[in-house]
C-alpha cells in the first residue's frame, strides 16, 4: 500500500499527459505575441506608431477638455442634451442621468470640485 500509492500516482499523473491536462489553444499564435523590433529601422518604425498613438491620444484628451471647458463656461448650450441651470452653469444631459461618460466624469469632477456634492 505504501510503495504502490506513490508509484500508481507518479504513473497516472506521468503517462498520457497531452489527453489528460490539455487545454486547447492555451498558448497563443506567432502573430498574436508581441514582436521586439530588433533592427534599426523596425525600432524606428515602432517609435512612430507609438509617438503617432500618443499625440492622437493627446489630441482626444485636449478636445473633450476644452469641450467641457465650454461646457463648464455656458458657451455651447444650444446644444442638444445641454441643460442650463438655474445657477447658469451648463451640464450635461449624460451627468444628469447618471450616465459615465468621459465628459461626464469630467464635468462631474469639476463641478465637485467647485460646489461639492450634490
Amino acid at each position: 500500500m505504501y510503495i504502490l500509492f506513490p508509484i500508481g500516482i507518479m504513473y497516472y499523473f506521468g503517462t498520457n499527459l497531452d489527453q489528460k491536462f490539455n487545454v486547447p489553444d492555451f498558448w497563443p499564435e506567432a502573430n498574436q505575441t508581441h514582436k521586439i523590433p530588433f533592427e534599426k529601422d523596425e525600432i524606428q518604425a515602432e517609435l512612430e506608431r507609438l509617438r503617432r498613438r500618443r499625440l492622437a491620444q493627446r489630441e482626444k484628451r485636449l478636445a473633450i477638455e476644452e469641450r467641457v471647458r465650454q461646457l463648464q463656461e455656458g458657451k455651447d448650450t444650444a446644444e442638444e442634451g445641454v441643460v442650463v441651470h438655474e445657477n447658469g452653469r451648463a451640464v450635461p444631459m449624460a451627468l444628469r442621468e447618471g450616465e459615465s461618460t468621459m465628459r461626464g466624469m469630467l464635468q462631474q469632477r469639476a463641478v465637485i470640485g467647485r460646489e461639492g456634492p450634490r
